[in-house]
């Protein structure tokens, strides 16, 4: 028996597939032809009707695929059915190829499948903002500056002008790429505060860091007014914790000022988000509520490319909600857009180490930071901008480092 040590490798992107074939030697030609092959994906339907299910299914294993659907599908004992396919990237290609010439809306699942299998295969190479971009061939630190008296973790350290200045030079100089500033806590419980309020705490630090730093500049606000000031003062982003929910201004305000926009998915406002934390698909609801945003956003005339995506950690889920949402982070990719991922310092990470206080937290927030660039999170809000900035790179040196 000859001894091939045999090993099973987990590729995961097209570039991964790239690498392994270049070491081998393959041809440049053969490595464009068949690096689909090595890429499998598991694709699910929900509620299907059991004709088009059974289609799929004929469908599949026709390409030398298969697809799962519930027992009494193919007799059409039960109305719909959920569907898992399961195929490889070239497979799902002949897949949509074929679906066009069948009936009950799979035309028009083609179509759909054609854009999650393309967005599977690569990542958006950048995020525009006003009057900047940010590239996205490594990850990007966001880095937290809160003006506030009640964050969680930083409430108060950052009131003054000069306080702010030192604390965004320190960050700069650390390798942030963007500077968040929040007015208004968000974290569970927390109250709102009135829009003139909120402004009075954020307007003059975004001039200030405007007149000071070259950097983008991120403003956490759900008020559309709030937004259209900074904007105008030079702030580049809008990070929007209601998903463009709270105040239906926002999008156009964003849209016609050229801005680019963070989306996240919450569930109701602070005060009350913890209150319900039960979903019968976490990650479903996650992505349909953010798929939503994306298209209120695109509707008012912002473009895909000033878009990113965050699942809300910490934002009416549970520790095992946010502990799921983390294992299958890369599901998010479905969106085609820049995925943004804040852990920093949150409760979940307390409560899974035992850690009660805030200033417990780094080396859990780091841990789920390096996990998120191996499941394609591409933007980091944080607290800790140093010490990010080192486990970003380091994390995406092994996932993602390409050979010399």
């Amino acid at each position: 028996m000859g001894d091939f040590a045999p090993r099973i490798l987990n590729l995961n992107t097209q570039g991964q597939v790239q690498i392994v074939m270049k070491t081998i030697g393959v041809d440049p030609a053969g490595i464009t032809r068949m690096a689909g092959k090595a890429l499998w994906m598991n694709v699910l339907l929900e509620n299907v009707p059991c004709a088009a299910a059974n289609i799929l299914k004929q469908e599949m294993l026709a390409i030398g695929a298969d697809a799962a659907v519930a027992r009494g599908s193919v007799s059409c004992a039960r109305s719909h059915t959920h569907v898992l396919l399961m195929a490889s990237s070239k497979q799902f290609d002949r897949l949509i190829k074929r679906l066009p010439y069948q009936p009950f809306g799979l035309a028009g699942l083609a179509v759909e499948l054609r854009s999650l299998v393309d967005y599977q295969k690569t990542f958006p190479e950048q995020l525009s903002g006003k009057d900047c971009y940010l590239t996205l061939d490594r990850p990007q630190v966001m880095a937290v500056i809160n003006v506030t008296p009640d964050s969680f973790y930083d409430g108060g350290k950052s009131f003054s002008i000069e306080t702010v200045l030192c604390q965004a030079e320190k960050h700069v100089a650390a390798g942030a790429d963007l500077l968040d500033i929040g007015g208004e806590s968000t974290r569970p419980g927390a109250l709102a505060i009135t829009t003139e309020e909120e402004l009075n705490r954020v307007l003059p630090v975004v001039e200030a860091l405007r007149n000071n730093f070259s950097i983008p500049v991120s403003v956490d606000t759900s008020k559309a007014k709030v937004a259209a000031e900074v904007l105008n003062s030079g702030a580049n982003f809008i990070n929007d914790i209601s998903g463009l929910m709270f105040d239906d201004e926002m999008a156009s305000v964003v849209a016609e000022r050229g801005a680019g926009l963070f989306v996240m998915h919450t569930r109701g406002r602070p005060e009350v988000m913890q209150q319900d934390t039960k979903y019968d698909d976490l990650l479903g609801e996650v992505i349909a509520g953010l798929k939503f945003s994306i298209e209120r956003a695109w509707a008012a005339g912002i473009p895909q490319n000033k878009l990113a995506v965050d699942p809300g950690i910490g934002f009416g889920k549970s520790v095992a909600g946010n502990l799921d949402i983390l294992r299958n982070l890369d599901q998010l990719r479905c969106l085609g857009c820049p995925i943004l991922l804040g852990t920093s310092r949150k409760s979940f990470i307390g409560s899974v180490l035992n850690q009660p206080q805030p200033q417990q937290r780094l080396y859990g927030s780091l841990t789920t930071v390096a996990l998120g660039v191996a499941n394609g999170a591409r933007l980091f809000r944080v607290h800790d901008v140093a010490a990010t900035r080192q486990t970003v790179d380091m994390a995406w040196e092994i996932c993602c480092g390409k050979l010399d």
